[in-house]
């Protein structure tokens, strides 16, 4: 035990002191001592472990129960409980004292541009624990680096990690109502601290290794040209509401760090966690920019989603603020002014900032597109402008910031919902193994099962199925933004129905790569697609499209019928330079249409590069290989879309 005496040991807010010859691997934790009042907001408790904010690493238990780390007692229920004297150290994990330098070749980072990104959102753990993935680290960071070759082969550019920040896999103590399984925390979007790995992902040990194969790890994907962003909570924490668990920050400075209800002993909840990080006052903001630095300096990652980031721009009392600080200084800060960030433009309370969030720094998850483009393929009325400010960047919901289509992170799917294949096989949620009686999980779903819920062997049911999914990549791969591919929507990956499977750390929710074979014609569309868009450059240009750029028209070749609520048809095309055009048409109804195809260029004809009605390999075309079509018009089978190349006969 090491006393710390204010005199020598605290600078202004910070405590420290040196310690000399400590090695790596070295155990250690926090006991702080001060009031228990919760009646002012106060919750010390020198009973209980601390961990250390700042730990790079957090020593694995086999089970973590947070019940010895309540500090209160429970068992006096009227009033405010007292203060609990359970020493809790031999049920807390442990913080690890680790290297700060990692010891490897020179790294360098692609940096690519926003117009060149193609997002992968995957699980660390769920990308390769099943046993069909044929890795010898399943579930780990190592296991990840295995599957990098594949990555590079489908022609993503960044990995979008979901939580790595250290969190405990057992908080969530349910059972799954159909098999009698536990459930789990999967998703893990519930840290404990800010600044370490998760230890569990680790294939080589967990009192310090973790670290340094997250930072191998890193190192293989940006030698593969490859970025990874990670997705980070600083919204919230794992010690929840006053019953929760005294874990770090509850017990260092309670109501420094959380916002504190009036009455001082609830916590104001804008993340539906049971608590909210006090983001923007002073001591908190330094601390989570110092984590931002780590993780970009010592971990090498290159960019950030943050989750509910809305709740970053709320002040003491809850309030949005106009020009939150912390916002201001992320975006700012000489350290990070490389990296990207995203963030998730609302929060559980209501906010929802997609377009106007913070400065132009800031990319968004633009929920309106998911939401708009899926309502169009399934043929609802009215969406006919709407798909098209869509697919061409939104500029109906960024331009009055300033902002560009590049901060439009488009997406058809995500973690957070249904999967493609699920998105086109089920009407309703189907949440029942979460063990909440379907009741989480959102009902908007916005999705179709062309006949069957669920499964079916019926051929024609999986053919519109297939024709759906593959107008959903082609949408999200043509459209001016920054798109994001769910990982295993290539292979058409399913949860059942769930919607919501943040509990299902099992085949619910894992990558069965054993589907990759069956389905490979949609992995070679999504592979397909992806190198269309890297060869067309236009189609991610980082600015709006000027009239002189793109034209409109619909089947009949004028202009479309904007106002007609049943229109479900519709063209573009799309000037690339004076010799080559690119010519789309859309048609989301239940029939087939002529479409009259627009004039080529002089000395041009049409070239057909993409038929989602078309079976493989005749779907799609690789870049110099499309046939040679010259029609005046092009048949449009019933829910599919099509892409037509101009170009003169010196490219032929």
């Amino acid at each position: 035990m090491i006393d710390l005496d204010p005199a020598r040991h605290r600078t202004g807010d910070v405590w420290h002191v040196w310690i000399e010859g400590i090695p790596a691997g070295q155990l250690y934790g926090y006991r702080v001592d001060g009031p228990y009042q919760p009646e002012n907001g106060h919750r010390f408790n020198f009973h209980k472990l601390l961990l250390d904010p700042c730990a790079t690493a957090i020593s694995r238990l086999p089970v973590w129960e947070f019940g010895p780390a309540r500090g209160y007692d429970p068992s006096v229920l009227d009033g405010d409980p007292p203060c609990s004297t359970v020493d809790d150290a031999a049920a807390m994990p442990k913080c690890v004292f680790t290297r700060e330098h990692f010891r490897g070749h020179e790294d360098r980072p692609p940096r690519h541009p926003w117009s060149k990104t193609v997002i992968y959102e995957m699980h660390v753990r769920g990308f390769t624990i099943h046993p069909s993935s044929g890795v010898e680290h399943p579930g780990t960071y190592r296991g990840l680096m295995a599957k990098i070759p594949y990555l590079k082969d489908l022609g993503v550019t960044a990995v979008e990690l979901m939580p790595v920040q250290e969190f405990n896999g057992q908080q969530v103590t349910g059972i799954n109502p159909q098999t009698g399984q536990p459930l789990g925390n999967y998703w893990g979007y519930d840290p404990v601290t800010f600044f370490a790995p998760k230890a569990s992902y680790s294939s080589s040990g967990h009192v310090g290794q973790q670290k340094l194969e997250f930072r191998e790890m890193v190192q293989a994907f940006h030698g593969a040209g490859i970025e990874v962003f990670v997705d980070v909570v600083f919204t919230h924490t794992a010690e929840g509401n006053e019953q929760g668990p005294t874990l770090c920050f509850r017990g260092i400075d309670n109501t420094v760090f959380y916002l504190l209800a009036d009455d001082k002993r609830s916590y104001r909840d804008y993340t539906g966690t049971g608590n909210t990080i006090n983001a923007n006052h002073p001591v908190v903001r330094d601390h989570i920019l110092t984590a931002l630095r780590h993780w970009v300096v010592e971990m090498q990652v290159d960019g950030f989603r943050f989750d509910l980031a809305a709740v970053l721009g709320r002040g003491p009392s809850g309030r949005l603020l106009p020009n939150p600080p912390l916002l201001e200084r992320i975006a700012e800060d000489p350290i990070l002014r490389n990296v990207k960030l995203i963030a998730e433009a609302w929060d559980a309370a209501g906010a929802y900032e997609v377009g106007s969030f913070s400065d132009c720094r800031w990319a968004e998850w633009n929920g309106q597109y998911r939401d708009d483009v899926r309502r169009f393929w399934r043929g609802d009325d009215r969406l006919l402008g709407v798909f098209a400010q869509r697919i061409c960047g939104s500029a109906d919901i960024y331009a009055k910031s300033g902002k560009g289509p590049d901060s439009s992170i488009n997406f058809v799917t995500c973690h957070d919902g249904f999967t493609l294949q699920d998105l086109v096989s089920y009407r309703q949620k189907h949440n029942e193994p979460n063990g909440e009686n379907n009741h989480d999980g959102t009902t908007e779903n916005f999705s179709e099962n062309y006949g069957a819920e669920g499964g079916t062997a019926n051929d024609e049911i999986d053919s519109i199925r297939k024709r759906q999914i593959k107008n959903f990549l082609l949408t999200l791969l043509i459209s001016r933004g920054v798109p994001m591919l769910l990982g295993g929507d290539e292979f058409r990956r399913t949860q059942g129905g769930n919607n919501n499977a943040y509990c299902q750390d099992n085949e619910t929710s894992w990558h069965d790569w054993s589907r990759l074979e069956p389905h490979k014609d949609v992995f070679r569309f999504t592979r397909g697609m992806i190198a269309f868009r890297r060869a067309h450059p236009i189609l991610s240009a980082e600015h709006f499209y000027t009239d002189a750029e793109i034209h409109w028209f619909g089947p009949q070749g004028g202009l479309p019928n904007w106002a007609e609520p049943k229109e479900k048809q519709l063209g573009c095309l799309i000037q690339e330079d004076e010799r080559r055009a690119l010519c789309l048409m859309f048609n989301a109804g239940a029939d087939a249409v002529d479409f009259r195809l627009p004039a080529v260029p002089p000395g041009a004809r049409w070239h057909l590069a993409v038929d989602t009605s078309r079976a493989a390999p005749q779907d799609l075309f690789a870049t110099g290989e499309e046939p040679w079509e010259d029609p005046q018009t092009y048949h449009l089978s019933p829910r599919s879309s099509a892409i037509l190349l101009a170009r003169d006969g010196l490219d032929d």
